[in-house]
């Protein structure tokens, strides 16, 4: 920008500074400075066109909001027509008796034109308009303000409560809040004005009545006293001129009270007033009967047949029309979008990826578990579940996308993670799923099944036959249920799947405010932020949660050695961590229940691993599939009476068993010797030994 320009906009913003407090003085002396006529013209024509904008803008706003300067506006408004008001009194009273023309042409043409030079008929006519303005409009806009101020202002608390609570659960961003705070104030603020703002009209109107007396009373006495005429010139003289300007000043009063009426009677709407009336007026049928009345009306004898008929006429016609434009929206609505010619051969990205790492598929005949028009049961769940796998975890859960996809039959239902399909099954909506609970005191007749998340055997069963099964001993869940637990054990089995650099750079922004050096000493040096989400990810693909991710920050500063690569380094974290491992499988002072193998095969792991290196199975297969298959066995009384255990090792061999046993035990973590905090107390359930060799040992 210029100099010039710069020099230029200051000029603009201080000159429309300026503009209110020169209008103010002006106001101030047209009542007390003697104008000219011409002058006064142009400020009841001023008054006229600024009553007419306020009008129109009240007209086309969506919201009262939209004109919160309306109260402010008003009171200068009544107060330019008061000042209007007292000028003119001072011209009609010194120069009236020279004639209707001494006034100015603006009261002229209104004693007039309006009512015909005829003052008896001008005192009714602005009878008339008062009592519109006062009795009508002013008094119900200003009871419907004072109504509005007080809800307003009760409702005040309990909006800032939801403002808050829509904030703490993470729905609004600090800056919507202050926003979203911001618009409930001024909302009460409006309000509370236009209460007070009401009062301005209802006294302008009394001023108005006033004015006319004193103007019809003194122009009498002053042509009479002063001037020499008689009492009937002075009389039709003067009340000519006070009703001309009295009218002059009443029709904007008129316009600013339906203005401030129109304010405060709207209800919030995207769409201003005209587009709110239309819409609400477009409905054929409401216009079918007034047409059909009206047709009776206009053949019964004694009415007049020529102007009843057409309304009834028109009527009919603004039905037709409006069926028939409501019935090409419904076929347009209904057609599939067109594609430009043009636009055939270009694809966008967005036409062959999904930003959404989380899906949700499901077929047609699930859709009413995610309809909001039926509760969408279904998407509350899996709002719930967001928020407890975001604590568990220690990272946000990514949005989950739901959508219907033809190719799936109409119960079926697919879970995918970054584009992988980890789980699928098929649900009944309109039945529920009984459980085996392994305690079955009976039986119920339904439909054969399992439970797609943990594998037990189930029924599915209509709604009628709920009580039987509980009766009977199963556990009966809906099917939103099942999905939503489904849902919930894919995620957080693949937690992994889910977390990259960015929830990395997330987890260091939220550290960074409460431990500054900490992150400082972490990132970029000894470690990049690449080489933090991959330890962060091994730790989730084994079951280990980053919600203390200050100790895993602590940890990782600790161990960072250029020697070390990722899984070495996941390692010494581990072992720097192993009480936060502990503590998500057994209380603190219950014992850990563990299997561990024997001096033999862990020498025979140690051998296979210094051959194998860095190789993802070193184990021979022979030999891993033994040590499966013993494990295994000693891990089912252990299973079948539901206990958290773990399998202990050397660190040496933990990575590469971990690998093993994940796709036999997922739920069983593989432990280090030293990860086992040195005070606690440890219960070892079997040791596993070479050649299929178990031997229990009591805690």
């Amino acid at each position: 920008m210029t100099r010039n320009q710069l020099n230029g906009k200051i000029w603009v913003n201080s000159a429309k500074g300026a503009v209110l407090p020169i209008g103010i003085l002006l106001l101030v002396m047209f009542m007390i400075v003697p104008i000219p006529a011409l002058i006064l013209d142009i400020g009841f024509v001023t008054n006229i066109l600024i009553s007419l904008a306020v009008l129109m803008i009240a007209i086309n706003a969506a919201k009262p909001l939209d004109f919160s300067s309306f109260p402010t506006v008003l009171l200068f408004a009544t107060l330019l027509r008061l000042s209007l008001n007292v000028a003119s009194t001072r011209v009609v009273l010194v120069s009236g008796h020279e004639g209707p023309e001494a006034a100015g042409h603006v009261i002229e043409s209104f004693g007039s034109f309006l009512i015909g030079g005829d003052y008896v008929v001008g005192i009714f006519v602005f009878a008339i308009l008062m009592i519109i303005n006062m009795v009508v409009i002013t008094k119900g806009a200003g009871r419907v303000s004072e109504v509005s101020a007080r809800f307003t202002l009760d409702a005040m608390p309990g909006k800032q409560m939801a403002i808050d609570a829509d904030l703490n659960a993470g729905l609004l961003t600090p800056e919507e809040a202050k926003k979203r705070r911001a618009e409930v104030a001024t909302e009460a603020d409006f309000y509370g004005s236009m209460d007070g703002a009401s009062k301005f009209v209802k006294g302008d109107a009394t001023a108005g009545i006033l004015i006319l007396v004193i103007n019809i009373i003194g122009g009498i006495i002053l042509g009479v006293v002063s001037h020499g005429l008689d009492i009937a010139t002075a009389a039709k003289t003067y009340v000519l001129l006070a009703i001309g300007d009295a009218l002059v000043a009443q029709v904007p009063a008129l316009l600013l009270s339906i203005a401030a009426a129109s304010i405060v009677t709207r209800v919030k709407s995207e769409q201003d007033l005209s587009g709110q009336i239309a819409g609400q007026f477009g409905v054929s049928r409401a216009w079918v009967p007034v047409a059909a009345i009206l047709g009776f009306l206009g053949i019964l004898p004694g009415m007049p047949h020529f102007i009843i008929l057409p309304a009834a006429g028109l009527s009919g016609f603004i039905a037709w029309k409006l069926a028939k434009a409501k019935k090409a929206e419904q076929v347009a609505a209904d057609m599939p979008e067109p594609v430009a010619p043009e636009n055939l051969s270009n694809i966008e990205w967005g036409d062959v990826s999904d930003s959404a790492i989380l899906g949700l598929e499901i077929g047609y005949g699930l859709i009413s578990l995610v309809d909001e028009r039926k509760d969408a049961p279904l998407m509350g769940r899996i709002t719930g579940i967001r928020r407890q796998l975001s604590r568990e975890l220690g990272f946000v859960v990514p949005m989950i996308r739901v959508k219907d996809n033809l190719a799936l039959g109409p119960n079926q239902y697919r879970i995918t993670i970054a584009g992988v399909i980890v789980g699928e099954d098929e649900v009944w909506p309109d039945d529920l799923l009984a459980l085996d609970s392994g305690a079955l005191e009976g039986t119920v007749e339904g439909r054969p099944g399992k439970d797609p998340t943990f594998g037990l055997e189930a029924v599915w069963i209509s709604p009628a036959r709920r009580s039987e099964a509980v009766v009977a001993g199963y556990t009966v869940v809906d099917p939103s249920t099942v999905i939503a637990t489904h849902l919930n054990h894919m995620v957080a089995h693949n937690a992994a799947e889910m977390f990259g650099m960015d929830e990395a750079r997330k987890l260091l922004d939220t550290l960074k405010e409460v431990a500054p050096q900490l992150v400082d000493g972490l990132t970029p040096n000894p470690l990049s932020l690449s080489q933090i989400a991959a330890v962060c990810r091994a730790l989730l693909a084994e079951g280990v949660p980053l919600k203390d991710f200050r100790r895993i920050a602590e940890a990782l500063v600790d161990c960072a050695r250029p020697d070390l690569n990722i899984g070495q380094l996941t390692e010494a974290v581990r072992q720097r961590i192993g009480s936060l491992i502990i503590q998500t499988l057994v209380p603190v002072r219950m014992p850990l229940p563990v299997i561990t193998l024997d001096g033999e095969l862990e020498g025979l792991l140690a051998q296979a691993m210094r051959v194998g290196g860095d190789a993802k199975h070193p184990i021979e297969p022979a030999l891993a599939g033994r040590i499966v298959e013993s494990v295994t066995t000693a891990a089912r009384p252990l299973m079948a009476e539901a206990r958290s255990f773990a399998i202990v090792t050397s660190p040496v061999a933990r990575r590469a068993l971990s690998r093993l046993f994940r796709p036999h035990l997922p739920e069983t973590p593989v432990l280090s010797f030293l990860e086992i905090p040195d005070g606690k107390p440890v219960e070892v359930a079997a040791v596993v030994g070479n050649h299929d060799r178990i031997s229990a040992h009591a805690g």
